[in-house]
């Protein structure tokens, strides 16, 4: 029988990468995509992941149990917190796009450093790296990193910009660390213009759909 993922969304970048993955990882698999962009507008306002945002990351999830849902895939690492708490109040298992991303730079190195080009994704990828090296019982220096004029570019509709602050911030980044983590998907699609880097540049949606992939052949099994 097909499986059925519902991929929660905070806003329209993110679905058309996810897609891709999915098409490429799981072409059997059927993803019905819920998206809010005022939960990302909610949180980037407050400037941190709200009540209220929670409880809404909460009903889409309620919503995606109902849809019969096999798993829930959560896009956004600005509200990943919010799932480790709403994760024991469906009976649906949920996978954080992100989190294999920090596992993996949790391995790679001791200097991380985390790229974002909004505060609010920032501060909880760097808790996440933080929390999976702590697990390992590694010690590791996080070096964090706003690209700044980014996000506004892109606001403006300068998408080329917007790209090329980034990839300036990537190669100063990459001078300092053992392992560069880009905490938005929206990034992702930067990676393949890098050409070889120094070190390891990590981008989250490959990752996070290549764990889905398994934790739904796990079901299986």
């Amino acid at each position: 029988m097909k499986k059925t993922v519902v991929v929660v969304h905070t806003g329209p970048v993110t679905i058309q990468p996810l897609k891709d993955q999915f098409k490429n990882l799981l072409p059997d698999v059927r993803m019905i995509n819920i998206m809010d962009d005022s939960l990302l507008n909610d949180v980037m306002s407050a400037g941190h992941l709200t009540k209220d945002v929670t409880q809404r990351i909460y009903s889409y999830m309620k919503d995606a149990e109902d849809m019969k849902a096999d798993m829930i895939l959560n896009a956004c690492s600005s509200v990943g917190e919010a799932t480790d708490v709403v994760k024991n109040m469906v009976n649906v298992p949920i996978i954080k796009i992100d989190e294999a991303m920090a596992d993996q730079a949790s391995e790679i190195g001791s200097k991380i450093g985390v790229l974002a080009t909004v505060k609010t994704t920032l501060e909880p990828t760097v808790r996440l790296v933080k929390k999976k090296a702590l697990e390992k019982n590694k010690e590791i220096t996080v070096i964090e990193r706003i690209a700044e004029g980014a996000f506004q570019a892109l606001l403006d509709g300068n998408g080329e910009k917007h790209d090329q602050i980034l990839k300036d911030t990537i190669y100063d980044l990459m001078e300092q660390v053992d392992v560069v983590v880009l905490a938005q998907v929206s990034m992702a699609r930067l990676v393949p213009s890098l050409g070889e880097t120094k070190v390891p540049v990590l981008s989250s949606p490959k990752s996070g759909v290549e764990t889905l992939k398994k934790a739904l052949e796990q079901l299986n099994s």
